[in-house]
């Protein structure tokens, strides 16, 4: 799972969509009173799967957007973006083969998240990708 987690840093890099969010893509949490727009991504779920020649594990990765900007600009581009680049995407993994890469939900909200003694609304879009990888 680390190198598939790699690998989406590596493909997010200097891309557009990093670009959307100042650079600020988080594995698992993002840091106390980390500038918006932000990204945070962490694994759903990873379920090995296996027949009598292939190994397969089939993951679910969110995307959670964050964006404390009052207009819809801000995180409809992230969000275009990030689709642009993952969705079907060509990916290289150590020690492993992408068959696919898919985006497979979105859920949009907007929340009251505390800042510094005091209360922000925020987006929040949470973006979900199936990724089936087998081993080389």
């Amino acid at each position: 799972m680390n190198n598939l987690l790699t690998a989406l840093m590596t493909k997010i890099s200097g891309s557009a969509f990093s670009s959307d969010v100042g650079g600020r893509v988080y594995l698992d949490q993002a840091p106390q009173g980390a500038e918006f727009p932000y990204c945070v991504f962490f694994v759903v779920t990873a379920n090995p799967d296996r027949t009598f020649t292939e190994h397969y594990t089939d993951a679910l990765i969110q995307f959670s957007l964050f964006s404390a900007s009052s207009g819809a600009a801000e995180i409809t581009t992230a969000y275009n973006d990030l689709v642009a680049l993952l969705d079907e995407c060509a990916l290289t993994i150590s020690g492993s083969k992408l068959v696919w890469m898919k985006e497979s939900n979105l859920t949009t909200m907007v929340e009251d998240i505390t800042v510094a003694d005091a209360t922000q609304t925020v987006k929040h879009w949470a973006v979900e990708f199936s990724i089936l990888t087998s081993l080389n």
